[in-house]
């Protein structure tokens, strides 16, 4: 308004005065009382975080294992929606294959592939792994069994680490090279599964399938445990043990090694 006033404008030191006092709409709107009650609560909220960041990590993680035992338990009580929501959840995460899953509600924990193609008849995995379940055979879990092993025990082995500070004792996280040498087993069993399904078929015999290398190594003194994917045979072994190993070894590398890291920024932050 200045510079269009007749006469203001021949005078630039007044107009220079009349900008400088003007003020920021915002630091009208805002009082400094406000605008530094806020950074202290958000401050707080930081600080709250890292002294908690072990339970807010781990909470929604045991709640995304548990609830893939919900899928059977929602079929077997015929809520249909919410089973098939669960097992479309939870397959990015696992082949889901029915012949090296746990059942629910049925005659068997698991079951051998023959019993299975009896009553859905495609080996393909892609379609194989769609087959969920029936009423007389019960419903699978969302995941395999070594899928379980390995999520499942993570945050079980991660909770290891404020129990033991809870009696005085501070873990140290494991050395990388542990870690490594505790993930090789899973890779190895996993990989060898891989090559040997994509080689001979899931259902051709596949040296995975017969394990006949493992038969000869030991004079097939254990005549029922070489062959299959099913309970108690050397696949299924393999798949649980390896799957807890793995996961003893991420939880305790990593969870040691994040508490320190947070520990560092709540006395960097929060002093």
């Amino acid at each position: 308004l200045a510079l269009l006033t007749p006469g203001f404008t021949s005078q630039p030191q007044k107009v220079m005065n009349c900008l400088m006092h003007v003020k920021p709409y915002a630091e009208e709107q805002i009082p400094i009382s406000t605008q530094s009650s806020l950074a202290q609560r958000i401050d707080g909220l930081l600080c709250w975080a890292l002294r908690h960041w072990l339970a807010l990590f781990l909470t929604p993680m045991l709640v995304f294992v548990t609830l893939n035992f919900l899928a059977p338990v929602a079929m077997h009580e015929g809520w249909e929606t919410l089973g098939r929501l669960l097992y479309v959840l939870y397959s990015p995460f696992c082949h889901q294959l029915p012949q090296r899953s746990f059942f629910f509600f049925g005659e068997k924990l698991t079951y051998r592939l023959g019993e299975i193609l009896a009553v859905y008849p495609y080996n393909d995995p892609w379609q194989l792994r769609h087959f969920i379940g029936t009423e007389a055979m019960g419903y699978k879990v969302a995941w395999s069994d070594r899928m379980i092993s390995f999520y499942f025990m993570t945050p079980i082995f991660a909770l290891i680490y404020p129990l033991m500070q809870r009696f005085g004792r501070k873990l140290k996280p494991l050395p990388f090279w542990l870690m490594l040498l505790l993930l090789a087993p899973i890779t190895l069993d996993g990989m060898t599964h891989l090559f040997s399904d994509v080689l001979y078929g899931i259902s051709a015999g596949g040296f995975r399938d017969t394990n006949a290398w493992l038969a000869q190594l030991t004079n097939n003194a254990f005549p029922g445990f070489y062959a299959g994917d099913h309970y108690g045979t050397f696949n299924w072994w393999m798949r649980i043990i390896t799957g807890v190993l793995a996961a003893w070894g991420l939880a305790l590398h990593y969870i040691p090694w994040l508490d320190r890291v947070m520990q560092q920024e709540l006395r960097h932050q929060c002093q």
